[in-house]
């Protein structure tokens, strides 16, 4: 199996759902989305390195070096067909910057970038700068989002390691957000959570500037991280394959 890929694409689905996790996670925080976006469409969550059963390999700060990664891991699956990115909140970036470097390239462009839970990359971003936290600065502000699972807390090794990786993670987010930003030529779907308050669904919203092509954007009910449960594997399942069956008439 490919290593970037949790799952095999899924054979005759004319769409494939490509998903890009937040900081300190992995393709678990896309659990079971498979059963609930429905049959058209091939959910393949995205591991990065340095997490889950990559613990061992280094994790990436640099932008470039993701791109040669992604490009030679991800890009032969993404020219086979149509496909979308999911990205939540430090992967909505990585969605965002991957969108725009394959169509600065040349390379077959996502039918939509779907971000989730991540401000405008024009405003600034609090969440981002924490990377200079200490561990007990990062600690308290990811407790406070609700972004601590309560066994690790218990189990002071594995939260280590945790921290050191949402540092990591928070510090290729940073990368990310330098440099120029270009609107991309597909539409965007933005989605924020009310209770959210770091990405409020006001700066959510504010992704509409970054597409020249259409822009939706929805609040849902919860905080930062709403992609864990809730109703939003069912509404990209319907948005997505609205887009489909658009697309076959256009």
């Amino acid at each position: 199996m490919n290593q970037y890929f949790a799952a095999v694409p899924q054979a005759g689905a004319p769409l494939r759902l490509v998903c890009f996790h937040h900081a300190g996670a992995g393709a678990t925080a896309f659990a079971g989305w498979a059963a609930r976006v429905g049959p058209d469409i091939s959910v393949l969550p995205v591991r990065l390195p340095g997490r889950e059963n990559r613990l061992g390999e280094a994790r990436i700060t640099d932008v470039e070096l993701l791109f040669r990664e992604l490009d030679e891991h991800l890009g032969p699956v993404l020219e086979q067909g149509p496909y979308a990115f999911y990205g939540h909140s430090l992967g909505a970036l990585v969605a965002y910057r991957l969108a725009e470097h394959r169509i600065r390239t040349g390379q077959r462009p996502p039918a939509g970038v779907v971000v989730g839970a991540c401000m405008a990359p024009h405003l600034p971003n609090p969440l981002i700068s924490a990377a200079d936290l200490g561990d007990d600065g990062l600690l308290g502000l990811l407790s406070g989002l609700g972004g601590i699972p309560e066994e690790l807390l218990a189990r002071p090794v594995w939260l280590q390691e945790m921290l050191a990786t949402v540092r990591a993670d928070l510090t290729l987010g940073r990368a990310l957000r330098d440099g120029a930003l270009t609107p991309l030529s597909c539409p965007i779907w933005a989605f924020a959570g009310a209770q959210d308050r770091i990405a409020t669904p006001a700066a959510v919203a504010a992704w509409e500037r970054w597409t020249t092509s259409s822009f939706h954007s929805r609040t849902l009910t919860g905080g930062h991280f709403f992609v864990r449960d809730g109703e939003l594997p069912e509404l990209l399942g319907e948005l997505l394959t609205e887009r489909l069956v658009l697309a076959s008439v256009d």
